[in-house]
């Protein structure tokens, strides 16, 4: 039986984690909720009473980037409800967020299940609420003992406290893009490219350079009758074509950042974990990294795999053998994320070609996540064909699997769909399924377990299609990545039959989607008994 979240929970105590205790982002140390794990947790002590509904500025709550919670506190009787928490950096108060669970109990406190924070250095925020004052009566009036709140704030489950009120949660704040809550009030703000009209509510469209320097983070060119953002040396212009970043290159195997000496002169360059240093090639400080190293913390985001570091920069404690004497700034952080796709299609033969390349999908320029379909001589799966393909008779075993090539713990994956073709085409008429909506269609399928969480191993009686000129056979899987502790994910289901009308549109618009990034190698042939 689950234990009460309002009697089984840990207290967050520390001073440093209230609103009003902000930090130098030059000479303190932040903290960091890396100890944080999934357990329920209360405020209390010199921490505050609950967490804070608005956003709180950077440097604040003893950390960079401070936490909080993106939504009103639930009433009791709403029992344990979802809120988003928001990480503000930057002069962005949800640069990063993840959810959170909420209680309110009954002696008038909250709980919260906390997850772990996936960048370095964020911390949960707490907050001292007002207490409300009792109706202050002038003349003839009933002494009702009635709280009365301040204006912005709302009377708390425990008839004293006075929580802010979030005016974002009615009608977006009557805003039309963002609108974010502060304390005792809101403001509405606009995307990139969009300044707040003079309404304060509604967003227009910059017109030039003029406005709010066009909205580039760095220099503002006007065009003929219109502009365009431009960056330093050394930085490049994001998606977003207004601001400007560091490069970054997301690969399988190693994430790097090169980063213009001009921009740190003076200051030592690490990661999360502090022995990860940058090192200096004369124009540029390089930080090269993998998705297992540094402090990386890899996620699962909606339908993307998202790895995250921060690069730190400190002044040098002694000049260093490139020159550098002076420091132009006392503090650099950077956010390094990489973004991976979780859904892949995998086409081979019944083996891949004889130089066994690795299936590289890209996701709008961020990064690959690579698999290969192999062919293994045995049961023992490991020791795949290599020199030559195979050649296989009816009522032989095939014994096949799905390899990772980067090993990630924190992932796990499901094989959605496995069919055979007689050609290398995906969207060929003759399909055979293997595998379907991660169920096994096929009874003789065997599913062996596997050392590695994201890797998959299978056997299957050798089979061909129909007809004397169907002699070879290909293999096509589509596999999804996921987080291994999101219990509602479409890996934890497993098997899930669908409809086979939405099953058929989903296969044909995924299809057009992945078609491009297809490896095809093989073909096994198949012999017939005499």
């Amino acid at each position: 039986m689950a234990l009460d979240p309002c009697s089984a929970y840990i207290s967050l105590n520390e001073p440093w984690r209230n609103t009003d205790h902000q930090i130098n982002g030059s000479r303190d140390r932040p903290t960091c909720d890396s100890q944080i794990d999934g357990e329920w947790y209360r405020f209390t002590g010199m921490a505050g009473d609950a967490m804070p509904t608005f956003c709180i500025p950077e440097n604040y709550c003893g950390t960079h980037a401070p936490i909080w919670l993106n939504g009103s506190h639930p009433r009791e009787s709403d029992g344990i409800v979802q809120r988003q928490a928001c990480a503000s950096f930057s002069g962005n108060c949800c640069l990063w967020n993840n959810t959170v669970d909420v209680k309110a109990c009954p002696g008038g406190y909250y709980v919260y299940r906390l997850i772990k924070p996936s960048v370095c250095f964020h911390a949960y925020c707490g907050h001292f609420y007002d207490i409300c004052d009792v109706v202050d009566c002038q003349g003839s009036c009933l002494d009702t003992g009635d709280c009365m709140c301040s204006l912005g704030t709302t009377l708390g489950p425990d008839g004293q406290t006075c929580l802010d009120e979030n005016e974002c949660e009615l009608d977006n704040g009557g805003c039309s893009e963002f609108c974010v809550n502060l304390k005792n009030s809101y403001r509405c703000e606009c995307g990139i490219g969009r300044v707040l009209g003079n309404d304060g509510k509604t967003c227009e469209e910059i017109e030039g350079c003029h406005n709010n320097n066009g909205g580039c983070s760095h220099t503002c060119i006007a065009v003929e009758d219109t502009y365009q953002c431009e960056c330093p040396r050394g930085l490049v212009l994001s998606e977003d074509n207004h601001t400007c970043q560091v490069p970054v290159l997301c690969k399988s195997s190693s994430i790097e950042v090169s980063i213009p000496k001009d921009f740190v002169g003076g200051l030592d360059l690490s990661l999360i974990n502090a022995s990860c240093k940058g090192v200096s090639n004369g124009t540029h400080v390089n930080i090269n990294f993998s998705l297992k190293s540094c402090g990386t913390v890899v996620d699962v985001v909606n339908d993307k795999i998202i790895a995250t570091n921060l690069v730190t920069g400190l002044p040098k404690q002694m000049p260093g053998s490139n020159g550098d004497i002076i420091i132009r700034t006392s503090k650099l952080l950077i956010p390094v994320t990489c973004e991976f796709p979780r859904r892949y299609t995998i086409s081979e033969g019944y083996v891949p070609n004889l130089k066994n390349s690795p299936l590289e999908i890209m996701s709008r320029n961020r990064g690959i996540f690579p698999f290969t379909l192999e062919i293994f001589k045995n049961k023992d799966f490991d020791e795949p064909y290599r020199d030559a393909l195979p050649t296989l008779k009816l009522r032989d075993s095939l014994y096949f699997g799905i390899e990772p090539l980067v090993h990630v713990n924190g992932l796990e994956m499901l094989v959605e769909s496995c069919f055979a073709t007689p050609t290398s085409k995906i969207d060929e008429i003759l399909k055979y399924y293997l595998i379907q909506d991660g169920c096994v269609s096929d009874d003789s399928v065997k599913q062996y377990t596997s050392k590695d969480h994201l890797a998959k191993h299978f056997q299957v009686p050798v089979f061909k299609f129909v007809g004397k000129d169907n002699k070879e056979v290909f293999l096509h899987c589509r596999i999804l990545v996921c987080g291994v502790l999101d219990e509602s994910s479409r890996c934890a289901q497993g098997c899930r039959r669908r409809m086979r009308r939405s099953a058929e549109g989903e296969d044909k618009e995924e299809g057009s989607r992945m078609t491009n990034h297809i490896l095809t190698g093989g073909p096994i042939r198949i012999i017939m008994d005499e």
